[in-house]
């Protein structure tokens, strides 16, 4: 899908609800929506419950409103609903655009009262084990307009609920001006190195799993699998460096387990784990290769396309969006869910063609990228998608 780039304006007050704006690809898509908003002549609003992305949103010209919108909590999803009503009518707001369950059961009520349009991103493909679950979930279903961000999360979509031709899929995308490897200094690689660790082995291949520590992003393959990689890799790479960036999810001790893992196999000198990391593109780019061996279906897969945008190559689970984002052989390398084998020879494949094999499959992952997953065709295709559903709402042909 390659979208047409829109220059046209869009006057119009967008309130973006989401649980909260620490990291992950809902909140970076947040304020990536609020800064073209912006750019198109509107004025971009963020419900939330705070994080360390709000100022970014503030820098992009938009504002921040916190309410306790990560509640799950019914007492207060209801009151949510007279906050974010209020705010509707006050604002004069034009679209509420819902970004997650709980606050969505917020966002649609009160688009009902205050007569409002109401917009869903479904940024997940959310499983349903019981009715009661379905039904929580069916409010995502119950936009004006609901957003698909790949084919794989409509798919699951339409299997589920009736959404007609409310659907559209509006792939996420990579920023190419940020995500672009001539954009990025000597400078920063240097300090990324030095907080990773890495100054003193400066011969390794560095793989880099960037995600939230929980237990389907897959740190438990990759952690088995660099332990065969690392035996297997005589006259191919003298050591691995394998980075985990990201946040631990705060459910149980999980980082717990995966470092008794580690230890276990004796993998302590090669695997680092860093916590949140600001400077994403400098990150890709000291990367040698980059991980995305999630055990469960990604719905998208945001490290596929920011790899393939810095020109990283990128080895992902052979599921979800990855299929969509990644042509296996080409523009990196698609393996088997959960196993840590296939995993292993993958890293063998891509630590076997070298530096300028792995080069050459990255300027095809970049090229590819920039023709169907930017951020630029996302956003444009948001407001485009928002400009129909306001027409329609006027009854305008």
């Amino acid at each position: 899908m390659k979208a047409i780039i829109s220059d046209m304006r869009f006057e119009r007050t967008v309130l973006q609800v989401i649980p909260a704006l620490e990291s992950g690809g809902a909140e970076r898509t947040s304020v990536e929506m609020a800064r073209a908003i912006v750019a198109a002549g509107g004025k971009a609003l963020v419900a939330t419950s705070g994080g360390r992305m709000c100022g970014d949103v503030e820098k992009a010209g938009g504002r921040v409103i916190e309410i306790p919108a990560a509640s799950k909590n019914p007492l207060t999803i209801l009151a949510n609903v007279g906050r974010l009503t209020e705010i509707l009518r006050e604002a004069q707001v034009d679209i509420i655009h819902a970004r997650s369950r709980a606050p969505a059961w917020s966002a649609f009520l009160a688009a009902k009262a205050a007569k409002t349009a109401f917009v869903t991103t479904y940024h997940g493909a959310y499983r349903a084990a019981s009715p009661v679950k379905r039904f929580v979930n069916s409010v995502m279903a119950r936009g004006d307009l609901v957003i698909a961000n790949s084919d794989f999360t409509a798919a699951a979509i339409r299997a589920a609920y009736p959404v007609g031709d409310r659907l559209k899929v509006i792939p996420r995308g990579a920023d190419l001006a940020e995500f672009n490897p001539l954009a990025i200094s000597g400078e920063r690689v240097r300090a990324l190195r030095a907080r990773f660790g890495l100054e003193n082995n400066r011969s390794a291949l560095v793989l880099l799993l960037p995600g939230r520590l929980t237990d389907w992003k897959g740190h438990e393959v990759a952690i088995e699998a660099i332990g065969l990689a690392a035996t297997g890799a005589a006259g191919v790479s003298p050591s691995f460096q394998l980075i985990f960036a990201g946040d631990e999810q705060g459910r149980g001790d999980f980082a717990g387990s995966l470092m008794s893992r580690v230890n276990e196999l004796g993998l302590q000198q090669m695997i680092r784990w860093v916590g949140h990391c600001d400077d994403m593109p400098a990150a890709y780019a000291l990367a040698d290769m980059a991980l995305a061996p999630s055990t469960r279906p990604e719905a998208f897969g945001r490290t596929a396309v920011e790899a393939g945008a810095m020109a990283t190559v990128a080895i992902a689970s052979n599921h979800g969006g990855a299929r969509e984002t990644i042509i296996d052989g080409v523009t990196g390398l698609l393996v088997e869910p959960g196993s840590a084998e296939a995993l292993a020879r993958a890293i063998l494949k891509a630590a076997a063609l070298g530096p300028d094999g792995r080069r050459a499959m990255g300027d095809k992952a970049r090229a590819h990228i920039a023709s169907h997953f930017s951020t630029q065709a996302m956003t444009s295709a948001t407001l485009d998608a928002n400009r129909d559903l306001l027409a329609r709402r006027a009854g305008a042909p």
